[in-house]
């Protein structure tokens, strides 16, 4: 059974950074790409970023590129989401996602097989 747990949300300031951590387990970690993903408040699930199985491809939002940055540590079995200056847009439930794959191709990226259960980002002025 797989288990994607969250962890690093919190309230925080315009400006602050902040680093997400997402803990798996149930599946050979370093066998799947991965990927964060977000929902604000009266919005969709908007997809953010996802790393390849060995971390050593990345691919970002047009709208969150030179402020997110994903990484994984495999011998953790976690993945990571690093924001910088925090806006108040990034209000939000993070979650990661795990695919099947090694990596992700473009039409595979919004289906993912396995879901967190989320971690609330509040960005306050």
């Amino acid at each position: 059974q797989v288990q994607l747990v969250e962890s690093g949300g919190g309230l925080v300031q315009v400006g602050d950074a902040l680093k997400l951590s997402c803990a798996a387990s149930g599946r050979t970690f370093s066998q799947h790409a991965m990927a964060w993903f977000r929902q604000a408040p009266g919005k969709e699930r908007e997809f953010l970023a996802h790393i390849n199985w060995s971390g050593a491809t990345t691919s970002y939002a047009d709208s969150v590129k030179g402020r997110f940055t994903i990484s994984r540590d495999n011998a953790k079995n976690t993945v990571f989401l690093q924001i910088l200056s925090l806006k108040s847009e990034d209000t939000a439930i993070y979650y990661c996602a795990m695919y099947h794959t090694l990596w992700v191709s473009p039409e595979a990226v919004a289906t993912p097989a396995y879901w967190g259960q989320g971690t609330r980002v509040t960005v306050s002025s």
